[in-house]
């Protein structure tokens, strides 16, 4: 039930839902003779795409969660490295018979040269069928073909494709790799996505060292320049959105010990 009220309630909350939303709030209100209360909701709507697509609103949100997690110093024995989905096309996998990667492709390539760094370590894979009103693959399906078309060999390889959201990849993950005592093991995702992964760990009880990579946001004073692409604008405040909502709802269901988890495992945020 989670799962699929979470994919409705973001569906609804997207920023650009919520402007065209308000824009045909506006419209409906001015057939009604409404007129102040349609022209409020206009130029509510104008305002907030104006914000998202032109202000740096994306990179600061985005920089916070970035930040949360540092990347540590690696260790020098690695049991296994836990590779979370995200990172590949399923539909256009699906349809056109070969792994695609999206704007998470860090997820896969780290993968790679983490698994070159350390030649004994398993690498397990975590992704599932994510969608909600179309037949999809498991994500894990085009990873596999993926990572031993470049090289990976297959008897190193561990899927996990029951997982369709981040709680589930720490559970299932934990299964299929059982982690000895004194074992270590590394998490890689998108290090605006880190802090909720690592908390989701904490909760299964799977402890992990975390790489974060595909930063999305500049270092220093950069951060405070909005991209001269709006659309780029806008897509860091819709990930940035996603994120945080997702880390509220993961929180308040029991998924997470922390609203904000940070590098110490007793942080509250």
């Amino acid at each position: 039930m989670f799962f699929y009220l979470a994919k409705i309630g973001w569906f609804v909350l997207q920023p650009l839902v919520a402007v065209m939303v308000l824009a045909l709030a506006a419209l409906l209100a001015r057939r009604l003779r409404l007129r102040r209360i349609g022209t409020a909701f206009l130029a509510l709507s104008a305002l907030l795409l104006v914000i998202c697509s032109l202000s740096p609103l994306g990179l600061l949100m985005m920089a916070a969660l970035e930040d949360r997690i540092p990347r540590p110093d690696l260790p020098e024995n690695v049991a296994g490295i836990v590779v979370l989905g995200g990172a590949l096309d399923t539909r256009v996998a699906r349809t056109r018979g070969e792994p695609e990667l999206n704007e998470a492709a860090d997820r896969m390539t780290a993968a790679m040269a983490l698994s070159r760094r350390y030649p004994k370590a398993k690498i397990l894979f975590s992704g599932g069928q994510a969608a909600v009103l179309e037949d999809d693959i498991p994500e894990a399906q085009p990873a596999e073909a993926l990572l031993l078309s470049l090289g990976l060999p297959p008897d190193r390889l561990l899927l996990d494709s029951r997982s369709r959201d981040t709680y589930e990849n720490a559970v299932y993950s934990k299964e299929l790799a059982d982690p000895k005592s004194g074992e270590t093991w590394l998490l890689v995702t998108s290090a605006y996505h880190m802090p909720r992964a690592l908390g989701c760990f904490r909760r299964a009880g799977f402890p992990v060292v975390p790489v974060p990579v595909d930063y999305r946001t500049p270092a220093g004073q950069a951060v405070w320049r909005p991209s001269r692409d709006a659309v780029r604008n806008l897509e860091k405040v819709h990930f940035a959105i996603r994120e945080y909502l997702g880390l509220f709802a993961y929180w308040i269901d029991g998924r997470t010990g922390a609203l904000f988890p940070g590098p110490d495992p007793a942080s509250a945020g």
